[in-house]
């Protein structure tokens, strides 16, 4: 049925029908209501022939296929929900949303936004800008000075359990509502904030030292005295600053120098976008020109810049010199700009700073830092409602028993007040200090070495994680690019035949070195000899040399000798021998795999040893200088996929025009061949980087008509691009096959196995990278993210809603595909088709996204959250992944060790959140049981509002009596590491929440009610003469219990679990002797004491281990087979 959804505009016999549905269509849009859907039919107006593409429905479900009547309500349904109205809306969320409005409200008066302007900048002289820009420094923290302590209190207080407990302990000010001592209160209370207070100071310490680390890197800056040191938080809009090779770009800057003669410098963008291509910066020529440096301050010059923008891909300003006669103008545009996070690659470079602090690109592109809250605290605290509830529905009925006698209201709050153990304070104190044992746990693993946890609120999500977003260079990539093969058609080279290539090379250059010697007068007879060559088949050796000598010479790489002290710096290259010493070079191009091509040629015996804008030398093994003439040079564009150079060698005056491209575009280029496509895709399987490489050879006369053909189109002021690429294909036909290069990006250590474990463990694993499409897609199939069995669904470039209509269509009828988009395509769906297409996607095994810009990044982030509402993680190694790793629910930056995020997951974030899960529901555990015996307790005495246990005995429970024991299940463990490594397929329960959950909470509620019940109801039959032996009866029988209940609650035993045991036993027995308020001595030494203590605390116990007995022998754990 997929297949035969119209997919062009109907001019048929159905066209009546057509247009009865349209205004059926578009009757419904309109009552949709505000949103997409109510601007529509506007668009349909507007929009001729594309309108009919965009009226078909994008059905989300195979019944959408069979039932017409339905394709046209599927789209908006997907969106349209139910609006609650009056008090029903108020009550469900709206009062929230109601008291969010006001507070935003609130803030956006007291910090109104500055408008960001565009700006006139004069070189040197910030004191001439009229406007005041910000500080040039990087803030990650959260709170100022100010803030801090409101904004914590906030981050604590947000939680329903702290806002009740400080209710509860503001209620004990209040004479008639006084229940014990404040301090029973006061103190848990404060011993929370304390804790919270101190983590987070130190958290916010320490992001405050690594501002500050960044801020204070020193540069040169240029003034009319000469240079002076300024830190990088000094720097102001107008500043001419210095920046040496390696060092960071500090602000955004226009470029206006380099030391480098051709004017022009490479960068590093990795951290701003991703790219692992260094890209090359061009000078303002006005200023390049310049004798010497200090000759800035002697022109009068300035700067327009637009004003700032996120988009790091543009830039839009101009150059202006008033000083000369008449004025110099110059356009800038995006190769004029050094932007802030970038890395100068090549020389040293001076720049005039025009954007800075919050108004440079890569700030701009970075979101603020929010607090993360993780799931089992957002259960927690729902559960803690659930509890409140109970709480006030057991007072209410307590009160109704008394008969609402007297001043009920005041019974009714101090019954509140007696049972508010129902909600432990305590909770929230020990799943803090497990967090902080989590963390701790991580950092001092041993297998997953220099592991630092920088916010230690979220361990537990780690074991919740259902999507994994990953960045690709740096973290999946080690951006090293290696040569691995070359193949002719009949023969191919690997890495263990790279001495043939090199034998053929020496060999070839021998016999061409030895014909030239023995032929001094003319370059005529080689010519000759060339000519005639193809008539016979070329001998391997000759093949080999052809393809070697093309990828010397087809490139864009310049070789950089560093300038040593005592050299001679004025010295021609060509003249001077030691210029050329190998150990001295280093080359520098737009993009690795060039690099990686022109070292190969080099560990074969061709060196690429100079290179300027006119001419190229290659030393070959002998030791010969070859000169060739750079007569064109067609860069790579993303277009064209491919690019190309025209070379004259000067020794025989050959034309020769060499092309290297992807595949795709090269193979209606070369001449026919029945290789070249299968060993392609051998390649691209390997996950090696392909290129083709071809060449022509061209007459003197040729070349000419070209040129002038050429020459003419580029002048061309209508329809330049298309002219310039027409006369370029006319050159690009039956050309000359010569070889097939495979390149491999090389793979972080481990990275297949690993994400191989996490895809068993059932995360969902989705690439997010600046890189491009090829090079994306490559990277996905050698790391394994898409295994070799699935098909790969390359979404075309959609730029309309029509077009991206049908893409999404055909992208539907696939199954079991992981899908590969570009960052513009992603946007319209987006941005037309949010819902659906993030439907779709979720389907998929594997997603790639290309060419992502850093908000784009984190807006996917956050769109996977919303329409899932499943945890998400997010991993980065640089700068551009930041405001992604803030946008998800936990974040992990890495540095070249992405195999440790598997044992992260399986091992540590499911011991995390199993052991969360249960010290949670234990420390509820411990609140109820007590609760239930002033329950009892309360009913037995005529429902009076008393305290059954007070002052010390309440505190000594909940702190030293059991907190040990109970805070030791944070080294429990279910399944040993190794086997949760072997088996990840475990992980998968853990996204269920079952640990967690309102079942296992009631279990634990009925537990309770039953001991409580039991230790009250016992104490009560062996009822002795006088109430204070009730008190030591329940009390020590209610401390047995608890310790017994974590020994039954307990997986694996630890040796400090065994400790925390005795630990507790012996300060009660101890401090029986003090307590004489509450205890007699004389009484709990005797052996009536010892037996009836011991009864209760069997029948208490015992029906629970006989349970547990039985559920691990009839129906016992997933894992325990494994364990066994």
């Amino acid at each position: 049925m997929a297949d035969q959804i119209p997919l062009y505009p109907l001019r048929s016999a159905a066209a009546a029908a057509a247009a009865a549905a349209n205004r059926k269509r578009a009757a419904y849009y309109s009552a949709a209501g505000p949103g997409p859907g109510a601007e529509r039919p506007s668009r349909y107006q507007l929009e001729d022939e594309s309108a009919h593409l965009d009226e078909m429905p994008l059905m989300m479900s195979e019944e959408g296929f069979e039932n017409d009547e339905s394709d046209y309500h599927t789209l908006p349904r997907a969106r349209v929900t139910q609006r609650k109205r009056g008090l029903e809306w108020f009550v469900c969320g709206g009062w929230k949303f109601l008291c969010t409005s006001c507070c935003d409200w609130l803030i956006n008066i007291c910090q109104r936004k500055r408008e960001l302007k565009a700006r006139t900048v004069w070189l040197g002289y910030p004191e001439k800008c009229e406007e005041k820009h910000p500080r040039n420094s990087i803030k990650n923290q959260k709170y100022s000075v100010f803030t801090f302590i409101p904004g914590v209190l906030h981050e604590q207080f947000k939680f329903f359990l702290n806002l009740y407990f400080l209710v509860v302990s503001c209620s004990q000010f209040v004479p008639a509502l006084k229940i014990g001592y404040l301090y029973t209160y006061w103190a848990p209370l404060g011993f929370v904030l304390a804790v919270t207070i101190t983590r987070e100071a130190i958290d916010e310490f320490r992001r405050f030292q690594r501002d500050k680390e960044v801020n204070s890197q020193l540069y040169s800056k240029l003034t009319i005295r000469g240079k002076v040191q300024v830190k990088s938080s000094d720097i102001q809009v107008g500043d001419l600053i210095i920046v040496e090779k390696n060092q960071r770009v500090p602000s955004d800057m226009v470029f206006l120098r380099t030391s480098e003669k051709a004017g022009s410098c490479f960068i590093r963008t990795d951290q701003l976008d991703g790219e692992t291509d260094w890209k090359l910066k061009v000078a303002v020529s006005c200023t390049q020109r310049l004798p010497a440096l200090g000759d800035l301050f002697s022109i009068n010059a300035y700067v327009y810049a637009q004003k700032p923008q996120l988009d790091i891909h543009s830039f839009e300003g101009t150059f202006t010199r008033e000083d000369s006669d008449p004025p110099i103008h110059e356009s800038l545009s995006i190769e004029n700009t050094l932007w802030a996070g970038t890395v100068v690659a090549s020389g040293t470079v001076i720049g005039v700073v025009i954007y800075t602090g919050k108004e440079t690109r890569s700030v701009m592109n970075t979101s603020n830092p929010k607090s993360k809250a993780g799931l089992l605290d957002l259960e927690l605290n729902q559960l803690t409602k659930a509890l409140f509830l109970a709480l006030v529905a057991l007072s209410v009925v307590m009160v109704t028993l008394q008969g609402f006698v007297g001043p009920w209201y005041r019974n009714l709050l101090r019954f509140l007040l007696l049972f508010s153990y129902i909600i432990p304070i305590s909770l929230r104190v020990n799943l803090d200090m497990g967090k902080a044992a989590y963390g701790w746990m991580i950092m001092r693993d041993e297998s997953i070495p220099g592991t630092v946890v920088r916010t230690s609120t979220i361990p537990e999500e780690l074991g919740r994680l259902v999507y994994l977003l990953t960045d690709k260079t740096g973290t999946l990539t080690q951006n090293e690019m290696v040569f691995k093969r070359l193949h002719l058609g009949t023969v191919s080279y690997g890495p263990d035949t790279m001495d043939e290539i090199q034998n053929h090379v020496v060999d070839s250059y021998s016999q061409t070195h030895s014909q030239a010697g023995g032929n001094t007068t003319s370059s005529t007879p080689p010519r000759k000899a060339q000519s005639s060559a193809p008539k016979v088949r070329k001998s391997v050796s000759s093949r080999v040399h052809e393809a070697v000598k093309a990828v010397a010479l087809c490139h864009n790489v310049t070789p950089v000798y560093e300038s040593r002290a005592g050299a001679a710096t004025d010295a021609e290259f060509a003249e001077v021998d030691q210029d050329f010493s190998d150990e001295n070079r280093t080359y520098q191009a737009s993009s690795p795999d060039e690099v990686a091509l022109v070292q190969w040629t080099e560990s074969v015996g061709l060196t690429l040893v100079n290179r300027d804008l006119t001419s190229m030398q290659l030393r070959t093994p002998s030791g010969q200088v070859l000169t060739y003439c750079l007569l064109q040079t067609f860069p790579f564009t993303s277009e064209s996929k491919r690019m190309g150079v025209i070379v004259r060698d000067e020794s025989t005056a050959e034309i020769t025009f060499y092309m290297k491209g992807a595949d795709t575009a090269m193979s209606t280029i070369v001449q026919y061949n029945d290789w070249l496509e299968e060993e392609c895709g051998n390649m691209a399987r390997e996950g090696l980087r392909t290129l083709v490489v071809a060449k022509k050879a061209l007459t003197e006369e040729q070349y000419q008509d070209f040129e002038s053909r050429y020459n003419q189109a580029r002048l061309s002021l209508h329809d330049r691009a298309l002219k310039v690429a027409a006369v370029v294909e006319s050159l690009e036909r039956e050309m000359e096959l010569l070889c097939l290069t495979g390149v491999e990006d090389q793979l972080q250590a481990g990275v297949r196995p690993t994400l191989e474990m996490l895809r068993n463990a059932g995360i969902k694993i989705w690439m997010l990278t600046g890189d491009k499409l090829e090079t994306a897609t490559c990277i996905a199939k050698s790391s394994h993210l898409v295994s070799r069995t699935q098909d790969t669904h390359i979404f075309r470039p959609v730029t309309s809603r029509g077009e991206a209509h049908l893409e999404l269509n055909a992208f539907r009828r696939k199954h079991d595909c992981a899908l590969v988009i570009s960052g513009d395509s992603l946007e319209v769906c987006l941005k037309y088709y949010e819902h659906e297409f993030m439907e779709l996607a979720c389907q998929c095994p594997a997603v790639v996204c290309c060419r992502c810009s850093p908000t784009q990044k984190a807006r996917i982030v956050s769109l996977l959250r919303q329409h899932t509402g499943r945890r998400t993680c997010a991993i980065g190694d640089g700068g551009n992944d930041v405001s992604m790793i803030q946008a998800a629910d936990c974040g992990i930056g890495i540095e070249g060790k992405f195999r440790h995020v598997g044992r992260l997951l399986v091992v540590h974030g499911r011991s995390s959140y199993k052991r969360s899960a249960a010290l949670g529901q234990f420390v509820m555990h411990r609140g109820l049981i007590i609760s239930t015996m002033q329950a009892v307790f309360s009913s037995v005495f005529y429902f009076a509002s008393v305290p059954l246990y007070q002052g010390f005995l309440m505190v000594g429970y909940a702190t030293v009596y059991t907190m040990f024991p109970v805070f030791s299940l944070v080294l429990d463990e279910d399944v040993r590491p190794d086997t949760a490594m072997l088996y990840p397929e475990l992980y998968k329960d853990l996204t269920k929440g079952r640990s967690l959950s309102f079942k296992t909470f009631l279990v634990w509620v009925l537990i309770s009610v039953y001991q409580g019940g039991i230790l009250m109801y016992g104490a009560l039959v062996l009822f002795e003469s006088e109430f204070v032996h009730v008190v030591a009866i329940s009390f020590t029988a209610l401390i047995l219990t608890e310790l017994l209940m974590v020994a039954l609650t307990v997986r694996t035993w630890h040796w400090l679990m065994v400790v925390a045991q005795f630990l507790s036993l012996g300060c009660y027995v101890a401090s029986l002797a003090f307590l004489n308020e509450y205890f007699d001595v004389a009484f709990i030494t005797t052996v009536t004491f010892v037996w009836k203590v011991s009864a209760i605390t069997v029948v208490s116990c015992l029906p629970l281990y006989t349970l547990k007995f039985l559920r691990r022998k009839l129906s016992p754990p997933s894992y325990s087979k494994l364990t066994s």
